[in-house]
C-alpha cells in the first residue's frame, strides 16, 4: 500500500452512489505534503517526456495540477467550466459531462495558451465515466498540441472512464497494483469498489 492508498483508506468515504468523498485531504482541504508526493509521482512517471504544459479542469485537479507543474517546472492551463467577461479571443471549447455534478458543461481555453508546439499532462483528481479527460483531450488536439501523458490521483476501476480512455489508444496499467508500469498514462490509485 503507498502513501495515497494509506490516507485514501484512513480518511476516505464511500458514499452512497459509489462516490468516494476525499474532501478532507484531496479535493476541498488539500493535503500540501500529499499533493507533493503526488507532483514527484507524477514527475518520475513522466521524466522521459518533453512536457512543457500542464492541462487540468476547473476546479479540483487544480491544485494536484499546480503542485505537480513545480516538479516539471512548467505552467497549468486549467479548462474553465463557464465563459465569462475575463475571457476573451478564440477559445477551445469541448462538452463535459460530469459524474460528480450530474450535469454538462462547455469547458473553455483560451487559444492563446495551447499551441501545435506543446507537450502537455494531463492531470486530474479522479477518472470515472472519461467524459472530463475526453474533453480535455479534444481541446489538446484541437490546439494540434500533443497529449504526452495523463496523470489520475484515483481510478474508480468499477465505472467505464478507464476503458473508454485506454479505447482511445491511451493506455495503463490494469492491474490493482499501486504505480503499475505504463506507457502513456499514470494513475496513482486504481479504486475497485465491490457493494
Amino acid at each position: 500500500m503507498n502513501f495515497l492508498e494509506e490516507r485514501i483508506m484512513k480518511d476516505g468515504v464511500v458514499k452512497e452512489g459509489n462516490v468516494l468523498k476525499v474532501d478532507s485531504f484531496l479535493n476541498h482541504q488539500m493535503d500540501i505534503h500529499l499533493l507533493n508526493e503526488m507532483g514527484a509521482e507524477f514527475k518520475r512517471r513522466f521524466a522521459d517526456k518533453q512536457i512543457n504544459k500542464i492541462l487540468t479542469i476547473e476546479a479540483s485537479g487544480i491544485g494536484i495540477a499546480c503542485i505537480a507543474a513545480q516538479h516539471f517546472d512548467v505552467p497549468v492551463v486549467f479548462a474553465k467550466k463557464s465563459q465569462s467577461i475575463n475571457l476573451d479571443g478564440d477559445m477551445y471549447v469541448a462538452e463535459v459531462e460530469s459524474f460528480t455534478h450530474k450535469c454538462k458543461n462547455h469547458v473553455i481555453v483560451a487559444q492563446k495558451f495551447l499551441s501545435p508546439e506543446d507537450h502537455v499532462l494531463l492531470i486530474d483528481d479522479f477518472l470515472a465515466n472519461g467524459c472530463a479527460l475526453q474533453g480535455l483531450i479534444q481541446i489538446v488536439q484541437s490546439a494540434g498540441a500533443t497529449v504526452e501523458g495523463i496523470g489520475i490521483a484515483v481510478e474508480k476501476g468499477f465505472q467505464s472512464g478507464g476503458r473508454m480512455i485506454r479505447n482511445l489508444g491511451f493506455q495503463f496499467g490494469t492491474e490493482n497494483a499501486v504505480f503499475t508500469e505504463c506507457n502513456r498514462f499514470a494513475c496513482l490509485v486504481q479504486m475497485h469498489f465491490v457493494f
